[in-house]
């Protein structure tokens, strides 16, 4: 039995660094390194678990391709049981290319792939029922599931008595702002960055963005904000800013995944609200020294040694 599953975007990356310019033409462009690594919302947060210590089911979409055979196998290794992850012939695995610029920002070049066609259907409730936290990631990229079909597998998965956690990927999709609105009231912990959050709510600062997840029935929000920390604020409360560590950053690709991973972590252990995004907090900015989806996240020792190590930054 596993104590978390995932649900939702399944991602190969194909990452390079430092990239600084597309050459023309024909024309090679030497940079120091490339990388391959299971991403997504729902596959880099189940990895990012398991190499923390706990068990978890992953359930998703692949392609029956080399990417599929890929990620499988790698999440296998990592010890997450797989058996939900279903191979769909339609489409190829999802998959980005990642040119990694030296500030770390990374422009995605995305196939949407398999990930289109993960279903409601393939929930597999009964493993659902003997886990203790649910986690909905990809809500945006996720065309068969977007709207009616996440409402409904959060509201279940609630009623089952999991706590439920939600990370989304705006789309331009007119529909996309009520469809994520519908599904805030069966979510526990919304954990969004700040830009997405920016953008679905129509937001010009976070804590109007805060006002907006709270009105439409989200109990708590986690919005990271890149170097400056995380925003926690539960409903009804005021937001309190927990300040990131200071690292030189190499990759931002799936600091958010690791976040996520981090507090949900601190939820099974029992730690407060506080304390658990805090250890969110560390296992993200530890992702933002290496390259890719799991940088320099061995296992839980890697994260304390981190924290004792890194110094924090001042609160704002």
């Amino acid at each position: 039995m596993a104590d978390v599953v995932t649900f939702g975007l399944h991602i190969v990356d194909v990452l390079g660094r430092p990239v600084t310019r597309i050459p023309p033409g024909q024309e090679v462009e030497l940079i120091d390194e490339i990388a391959i690594t299971v991403a997504g919302t729902a596959a880099a947060t189940a990895v990012d678990l398991a190499r923390l210590g706990h068990t978890v089911q992953t359930v998703g979409a692949v392609g029956a391709d080399t990417l599929g055979a890929f990620l499988r196998d790698t999440m296998n290794r990592e010890g997450i049981d797989c058996d939900g992850l279903q191979t769909v012939s339609a489409a190829q695995t999802s998959a980005t290319i990642l040119p990694i610029r030296p500030d770390g920002g990374r422009p995605p070049l995305h196939v949407v792939g398999a990930s289109a066609h993960l279903t409601e259907d393939m929930v597999p409730w009964d493993a659902v029922a003997a886990a203790r936290v649910f986690h909905m990631g990809g809500t945006g990229l996720l065309p068969a599931l977007d709207g009616d079909p996440t409402v409904r597998v959060l509201r279940r998965a609630k009623e089952l008595g999991l706590v439920t956690t939600m990370d989304f990927i705006p789309t331009r999709d007119p529909a996309f702002p009520d469809q994520l609105a519908a599904a805030l009231p069966f979510v526990d912990y919304l954990l969004p960055n700040d830009s997405d959050s920016l953008m679905v709510t129509g937001s010009s600062s976070v804590e109007q963005a805060i006002e907006w997840f709270h009105a439409r029935g989200a109990g708590c929000t986690l919005i990271t904000l890149g170097g400056a920390g995380v925003s926690l604020c539960p409903q009804g409360e005021e937001p309190v800013i927990l300040p990131a560590f200071e690292v030189d950053v190499v990759d931002t690709t799936g600091c958010g995944d690791a976040f996520t991973a981090g507090f949900i972590s601190g939820l099974l252990e029992g730690r407060s609200l506080h304390d658990a995004a805090d250890l969110g907090c560390a296992t993200g900015s530890l992702l933002a020294t290496g390259l890719g989806s799991q940088a320099g996240l061995e296992d839980r020792r890697s994260v304390e040694a981190f924290i004792a190590n890194t110094p924090r930054k001042a609160a704002a």
